[in-house]
């Protein structure tokens, strides 16, 4: 209630400067478009500079020291390691109210690697990590919006402080609750997310229906005995492993339809010859609400207990990432829907079209290219629709929050795969990311200049979403960021990956330093 009340008295005492400003709304968001424009060479830079580094879940070290050199030379103050999270950051410009927050992810996918702009299976390093996601745009997107902005906000003298944060670890589902834990939004007034799409648009309450879920891995222990000459005196954490998840199959068929849980195994043992004296099993249990993913988690533990207990062994577990199922704000999306109609899907030319229906042709789809349409606006789903999960849902129960999907990639992709990763340094994704970033300023200059949109905003947040169910924390106040993932995957690959990072400074673009002609396709 305080932090409503002192929000509400802020933008009070904003409303002369906002009303004021507000009569040149029309103007702004023109020149706003055209400062977009201006920056297309930051935008295809941006976009490749990150797909060239290609960095898995908590080793974004190169991307973060990209981006917030970046924003640190444009005036944003820059704080490193937040919540506890080497690559995780806040970037800082203005002050005062309304406190608007950005955010994106940076990490990419395993075994992605792929050259871009050509539409078959090609990668530039086999099996090495790729940005089989996308997320290599989004922060194309956000930085250039924030700088149109601060532009704005220095020109025309407009109130409010600007935050970029970075999703650091988004497919591990592994970082955003900490963020909302470490109260870096605490002080925010609306978040404006993005994440790349094949199209152009917003929605409010759970759309799409993403799942939420914990994410965490079973580690057992045992006792190691030679397998043949004495494995009695052994006591085998795989079997504890294997009993494990063989519980849990069976048990699947009595659970809701709406759940979705899926294991791999992370550690089997070392060799046949030695009783597994560790062995270890990664779970994902989504559902459609805290409740039920409650339900989940504390049957996976009770699972645990009761291998442990068959095998004569103990179990310890670590929590890697958690997600609340998102909720967005309705009053800002509709604000947001508005200005993805007036700025329109991007012109696709003949070469981008062919990309899209040689990759289409080559995945079996449908070959109908890409979209020339912008979306309507999307209203909460069925709950039984299917979705996947993003860790972006905590910081919606705690700060009203929209989520922009640009259109910077190709339709019937499978998702996280090499092929999602043939656009995404192409124009296609500059052309897409440009278009994001013009909605996502003018969104904010709609936010800044009417303390009216934000107060109902704020109702919606209060009144409606969180009425009935509060944000209740997945992780426990012991859990902490599994800052040690991927580390060994990316010392691996790092030094060849190098070889090909995209140098601005000799090449226009990261096709021409690759020497690939756009398209490539098969003839």
């Amino acid at each position: 209630m305080q932090r409503g009340f002192r929000l509400l008295l802020a933008l009070f005492a904003l409303s002369s400067v906002a009303l004021a400003q507000a009569n040149n709304l029309d103007s702004l968001k023109k020149e706003a478009v055209a400062k977009v424009d201006a920056r297309q060479q930051l935008v295809q830079q941006m976009v490749d500079q990150i797909f060239s580094f290609g960095e898995l879940g908590f080793q974004e070290v190169e991307t973060s020291k990209y981006v917030t050199g970046i924003l640190e030379n444009n005036g944003f103050k820059v704080e490193r390691g937040v919540a506890g999270i080497p690559t995780a950051w806040v970037a800082t410009y203005g002050s005062g109210k309304p406190v608007i927050g950005f955010i994106t992810d940076l990490d990419c996918i395993p075994r992605a690697s792929q050259k871009p702009g050509v539409a078959y299976h090609d990668p530039m390093i086999d099996g090495a990590p790729g940005h089989g996601e996308g997320h290599n745009s989004g922060m194309a997107v956000n930085v250039t919006a924030a700088l149109v902005l601060k532009d704005l906000m220095q020109e025309h003298k407009i109130p409010g402080t600007l935050k970029i944060f970075p999703g650091v670890a988004e497919e591990l589902l592994g970082t955003k609750a900490f963020l909302v834990r470490a109260g870096l939004f605490r002080d925010v007034d609306v978040v404006l997310g993005v994440h790349v799409s094949d199209e152009f648009g917003t929605g409010y309450g759970q759309t799409f229906a993403p799942q939420g879920l914990v994410s965490v891995q079973y580690f057992f222990h045992g006792k190691a005995a030679h397998a043949a000459g004495a494995p009695w005196d052994g006591r085998s954490a795989l079997d504890a492993v294997e009993l494990m998840d063989t519980g849990w199959n069976f048990r699947r068929e009595h659970l809701r339809l709406q759940q979705r849980s899926h294991y791999v195994i992370v550690n089997g043992g070392d060799q046949p010859n030695v009783v597994p004296s560790e062995a270890g099993v990664w779970y994902y249990f989504r559902e459609m609400d805290y409740p039920h993913i409650r339900e989940l988690y504390d049957l996976g533990d009770t699972m645990a207990k009761a291998a442990t207990m068959m095998t004569g062994t103990t179990f310890t577990k670590k929590l890697v990432g958690s997600a609340w199922p998102p909720h967005f704000n309705k009053v800002i999306a509709e604000v947001q829907q508005k200005n993805i109609e007036a700025v329109g899907m991007p012109t696709w030319d003949a070469a981008d079209q062919t990309l899209a229906k040689a990759l289409q042709k080559e995945l079996g789809k449908k070959e109908d290219g890409l979209k020339d349409k912008v979306e309507a606006l999307k209203p909460p789903s069925p709950e039984t629709e299917p979705g996947g999960s993003d860790d972006v849902g905590d910081i919606s129960w705690v700060v009203p929050m929209v989520y922009l999907r640009y259109p910077a990639n190709i339709p019937h992709t499978p998702g996280h795969s090499w092929a999602d990763a043939v656009a995404m340094a192409t124009p296609l994704a500059h052309k897409g990311s440009a278009a994001g970033a013009k909605v996502q300023a003018l969104t904010a200059l709609d936010i800044m200049l009417s303390p009216e949109t934000l107060q109902k905003a704020w109702a919606y947040y209060k009144d409606v979403q969180t009425k009935d169910l509060k944000y209740t924390p997945l992780i426990a106040p012991d859990d902490q960021p599994a800052i040690e993932m991927n580390k060994e995957k990316m010392e691996k690959f790092r030094p060849e990956m190098r070889k090909y990072y995209y140098d601005s400074s000799k090449y226009k673009t990261y096709l021409e330093q690759l020497g690939i002609q756009y398209p490539t396709v098969k003839k």
